[in-house]
């Protein structure tokens, strides 16, 4: 139950967190910035893991380290009963273009939220918990989805984060600082091994099954089915293992593909298509093929309340953060699991880069990492904190966004 005095208003919550976060915003840009000058790739992120464990250790939080049997998570709670809100932190790179999506930032944004809404709930005496998760492996791995199935959000009432952006007109058309809501495609990765049979490609090439020729004629279909999906569905893969001489014919590759659909029938129904694909070139070069599918991303379960509730937030920050995008972005987070598991808040904001900048190029990456990203990624923290406080305080306004999740929530399975 909600213990918070009802003198206390929005702005009187708003100014402990300015006053909360000023303290510690030497250390934060510090934190922010060591993230982002030594990218590490996923499962791989012990630097970050350890700079964030110590800052909080160092505010005089317990921090659990190697959280839910992933090495690089952590978890950290504050309050010992109530309403448990989630915080995500996000800190793993891209290969070779370092944080091109910015998850420094994301780090930076949920960290700062901890700290604010642990000051709100120490200062104010109120009632709740508050977790922030460090959460690997959002690139590739699906780190949400193995702590989900460990357990880490099991208790979890409401889960918050935000990304980082372009501007608002790049990201969603129109001149805003960023989307409380937006929607992303549903993702699956299939990973394919042709087998074939060795022979000499001068000699006798006739005893050989091509499994090279078995990858080109699957690359070749699903190039010709990507003229007959959907605008918003996307077809990608990468030749893993191939033959490394040309008098050979060889007996084995290997290749990754990601398939993304905006919804999870969709997704089902895309899949399907490109095994046939797969399947179809096996049968035309003689080979065997096997196809394993793993790693599925569901879209985001959209939580009105949630979106709204940020969006009036932000600006009484000045900050203008329309409610919710309604054009699928393309791309795909291992925040849609989570938010079929709770009610989520998956929210964009903008940084300034470069006209034509966007995640995953160099450019963004370089944005990233200056002060004035920084900046947003606090501010963003503090609207996080600001929702976080009144999932923990409003009854009401609690239970209206469990129960537009539980009327929208479809199923995963």
């Amino acid at each position: 139950m909600a213990i918070i005095p009802v003198t206390v208003s929005p702005k009187e919550a708003q100014a402990a967190i300015d006053e909360a976060l000023e303290k510690v915003s030497t250390q934060l840009r510090e934190l922010n910035q060591f993230i982002w000058s030594n990218p590490e790739l996923a499962y791989e992120e012990h630097k970050a893991h350890d700079a964030i464990c110590n800052f909080l250790e160092s505010q005089g939080f317990t921090v659990t380290r190697h959280a839910y049997g992933v090495d690089t998570s952590f978890e950290c709670i504050s309050g010992t009963e109530g309403r448990l809100i989630n915080f995500n932190a996000e800190y793993d790179a891209l290969p070779d273009i370092g944080h091109a999506c910015g998850h420094n930032l994301i780090a930076t944004s949920s960290v700062a939220a901890f700290l604010a809404l642990t000051h709100l709930q120490k200062k104010f005496n109120t009632g709740g918990r508050i977790q922030l998760l460090g959460t690997p492996a959002e690139e590739n791995g699906g780190g949400k989805e193995k702590l989900l199935n460990a357990g880490a959000y099991k208790e979890v009432d409401i889960s918050l984060m935000a990304h980082g952006g372009p501007s608002g007109k790049a990201l969603v058309g129109t001149p805003c600082d960023g989307a409380a809501g937006i929607m992303m495609n549903a993702r699956k990765e299939l990973h394919v091994e042709f087998f074939g049979k060795n022979a000499h490609a001068g000699g006798n090439p006739w005893d050989g099954v091509n499994a090279l020729d078995a990858l080109v004629q699957a690359y070749n279909g699903i190039s010709t089915l990507r003229q007959q999906i959907l605008p918003d569905e996307r077809i990608h893969g990468a030749f893993l293992d191939v033959p490394k001489v040309a008098n050979v014919i060889p007996a084995y590759t290997k290749s990754y593909w990601q398939i993304r659909s905006p919804t999870l029938t969709g997704l089902k129904s895309l899949i399907a298509r490109v095994r046939a694909c797969i399947e179809g070139a096996a049968v035309i070069t003689g080979c065997t093929v096997k196809i394993v599918e793993e790693g599925l991303y569901t879209d985001i379960v959209l939580n009105e309340t949630l979106c709204d509730t940020f969006s009036g937030h932000m600006s009484s920050y000045g900050r203008k953060i329309v409610p919710r995008h309604d054009k699928v972005l393309t791309g795909s987070t291992d925040a849609g699991n989570v938010s079929y598991a709770v009610p989520t808040l998956h929210s964009m904001f903008a940084i300034p880069c470069p006209e034509g900048s966007f995640p995953h190029h160099p450019t963004f990456a370089a944005s990233a990492g200056t002060d004035e990203a920084h900046v947003e990624a606090v501010l963003t923290g503090k609207g996080l904190a600001m929702v976080g406080w009144d999932m923990l305080t409003n009854d009401a306004l609690f239970e209206t966004a469990k129960s537009q999740w539980e009327g929208l929530k479809p199923s995963a399975a």
